[in-house]
């Protein structure tokens, strides 16, 4: 049996900061490839497939590991620090 990440604990509820789209690009006028969602403090950032990859340096730059597809219609979690679906 598997365990759970020990970083989910750090889910909290976010409301996001800035739903139309990544922080970061939208400050610098960078384009980006898809969101993710800081599921600790709601940032919204880009994803490692992006320019920039805004998303990833949050996670360890904030120590936030745990972000969530921002995309419509997706709904899947990822750990940074485990590089795992959660």
């Amino acid at each position: 049996m598997t365990r759970p990440d020990p970083h989910l604990e750090l889910v909290r509820p976010v409301t996001p900061r800035t739903p139309q789209g990544c922080e970061e690009c939208l400050r610098i006028g960078s384009p980006w490839v898809h969101l993710r969602l800081c599921l600790t403090c709601g940032h919204v950032g880009c994803c490692d497939s992006s320019p920039n990859k805004h998303a990833g340096l949050h996670a360890g730059e904030a120590g936030h590991p745990i972000a969530q597809s921002f995309e419509p219609g997706e709904d899947w979690r990822w750990c940074y620090v485990h590089q795992a679906m959660v």
